[in-house]
């Protein structure tokens, strides 16, 4: 782990602007999964060079790494947190750690190796690699597959944790998807970025027009934040 891995600050506040800079992370107003009207959007399929896959792969190695967690490989569950659990392990493998990667799929095959499995056997502390907790049901089935194959599911690394509770209407829950995965399963999500993170970025930065994005960015949270 270098110095730069450890300050888990500098790692969001860069993270926020190369998502800004790569067009990832959007403002504007956007209907989300709950049909929430949402000031902002983060598409995590915009990654989608490899440059940007090189960067993201570098910001999850440093944050997983900045936890202090240990691990002993990476799933990524179809279908994004395949190519983000290859970006991770190939940023460990340059910094000289070969971390063992597998990802499952959709449907099992009946040919050839068969299986919903493919890569690394599935053995010890193992790290589920996604972009966001939108419902949390991905992360949930990848846990169960885990544990079924004998690993040991031990946190949950994504890109943005929104931070947002779940419900409609005025049957809002008390807590987030990511909340509710932490207490039903005993274990971490560890975010690159907050969206705590990310009005810290907005209103810190010199950009009156980001100034104003985090106006609207603190209204959505005021109503649906946790």
């Amino acid at each position: 782990m270098t110095s730069s891995d450890s300050d888990d600050t500098t790692i969001a506040r860069e993270f926020v602007q190369f998502a800004l800079e790569a067009g990832v992370l959007r403002f504007g107003e956007f209907k989300t999964k709950a049909g929430r009207l949402s000031p902002y959007f983060f598409n995590s399929g915009l990654f989608d060079d490899g440059v940007k896959l090189l960067r993201l792969g570098e910001f999850y190695a440093r944050r997983l790494a900045a936890s202090d967690l240990e691990f002993d490989m990476l799933f990524g569950p179809a279908y994004k947190g395949i190519t983000l659990a290859a970006a991770v392990a190939i940023e460990f493998g340059r910094r000289g750690r070969a971390v063992p990667f597998a990802y499952n799929r959709k449907e099992a095959k009946d040919h050839g190796e068969g299986g919903l499995v493919v890569g690394a056997p599935l053995r010890g502390r193992t790290v589920i690699v996604d972009d966001v907790i939108t419902d949390g049901a991905s992360k949930r089935e990848s846990v169960e597959l885990l544990r079924r194959e004998g690993a040991e599911p031990v946190a949950v690394l994504i890109a943005l944790d929104r931070m947002e509770r779940g419900g409609s209407g005025e049957n809002l829950s008390e807590r987030s998807a990511v909340e509710d995965f932490e207490r039903d399963y005993a274990m971490p999500v560890i975010p690159v970025a907050t969206v705590a993170d990310l009005m810290e970025f907005l209103t810190s930065h010199a950009d009156p027009m980001l100034a104003h994005h985090a106006d609207a960015v603190a209204r959505y949270r005021e109503r649906y934040g946790v």
